[in-house]
């Protein structure tokens, strides 16, 4: 598993017209060279907590991410293993479609690798500290 080198950002998302400050989200990106078809980790640190997250791009192009935990199986601290084109959980061998990763579980509960937001800048995969600061429950 790769040790987070995420370069932290400073993306301006505001500014206050009358007193010339900014509203900074603080930002984590990963090179999209370093993505493929092939499951990358990484962590993240949040205070004690090392957050655990994955990236990879689906046989369509697209770049699914998600924490290498979910709601019910996140405290094992297992994860996440990829097998051809799909990805399994550790604990309780649920199978998931890398295709159909990137959403948000709907319905709760449930093993489902949790939904980590992403969006993509130029030629990095950005990511904000808030989501996966937001993460954090699913590693203690």
């Amino acid at each position: 598993m790769k040790a987070i080198a995420l370069i932290a950002l400073c993306t301006l998302l505001a500014a206050c017209a009358s007193t010339g400050s900014a509203v900074a989200e603080q930002t984590v990106s990963i090179p999209l060279s370093d993505l493929s078809s092939t499951a990358q980790y990484y962590e993240y640190p949040v205070g004690s907590v090392t957050v655990r997250f994955f990236a990879v791009t689906a046989a369509d192009g697209s770049i699914k991410t998600a924490f290498d935990a979910c709601d019910v199986c996140g405290s094992q601290k297992k994860g996440y293993r990829q097998e051809g084109d799909q990805m399994v959980c550790n604990n309780c061998g649920n199978r998931y479609p890398i295709a159909g990763l990137g959403t948000q579980n709907t319905r709760g509960g449930g093993c489902w690798p949790g939904y980590l937001p992403n969006e993509v800048q130029g030629d990095q995969l950005v990511f904000k500290v808030s989501d996966l600061e937001a993460g954090r429950h699913r590693f203690v």
